[in-house]
């Protein structure tokens, strides 16, 4: 019978931020906020993108009566792309982020980013990665030449510590037991 015990979390999530245009000046004070929230910045990098690039990052918004609005105002100066990690990376970023409507948000999370930098619906400061989906194509999009790696699974993490993992550190703490060194290192 094994121990039961608690698996350990080992997914990590990624997320795309961007820091958009009306906040640029801001970067420093808001990755600031990002390190102390837990965040690691896997990748950065500062653009500016054309009304073109803006309306196939927000391809899914095409339609909609504030979509000419949103690319005009994410084409209109440059922008700081990140890929954040973390556990639960998605969900921890949009809730410091707070609400998507600036004004709402003041009301509702007077903390979140989007209260403090924001000042309307549109001009909301940040961007955050509604879903897992999303944000894999959003980091492809930001950044093309990055390896996305898939998420194991729990099982499939557990599977893979017990295949590789495990027999590797019983082989050798077995034989550092047999030989007993002065100096394990």
């Amino acid at each position: 019978m094994q121990p039961l015990m608690p698996e350990p979390p080992i997914p990590v999530e990624k997320t795309l931020a961007l820091i958009k245009p009306d906040v640029f000046d801001k970067e420093e004070e808001i990755e600031d906020i990002v390190l102390k929230s837990g965040f690691l910045i896997v990748q950065k990098r500062k653009l500016q993108l054309s009304p073109e690039q803006c309306s196939n990052f927000y391809a899914d918004q095409y339609g909609k009566m504030f979509f000419p609005n949103l690319t005009a105002y994410m084409s209109s100066g440059p922008l700081v792309a990140m890929v954040l990690a973390r556990h639960n990376a998605i969900s921890y970023w949009k809730e410091l982020l707070g609400p998507s409507n600036s004004i709402k948000a003041r009301e509702t999370h007077p903390d979140s980013l989007r209260a403090i930098y924001g000042t309307d619906d549109l001009r909301n400061a940040l961007h955050g990665s509604h879903n897992l989906s999303s944000a894999e194509r959003e980091i492809r999009f930001m950044f093309p030449e990055a390896i996305l790696e898939p998420i194991p699974t729990r099982q499939a993490a557990v599977d893979y510590l017990n295949l590789y993992v495990n027999p590797t550190l019983l082989a050798g703490l077995t034989a550092l037991c047999k030989e007993k060194p002065a100096d394990p290192m």
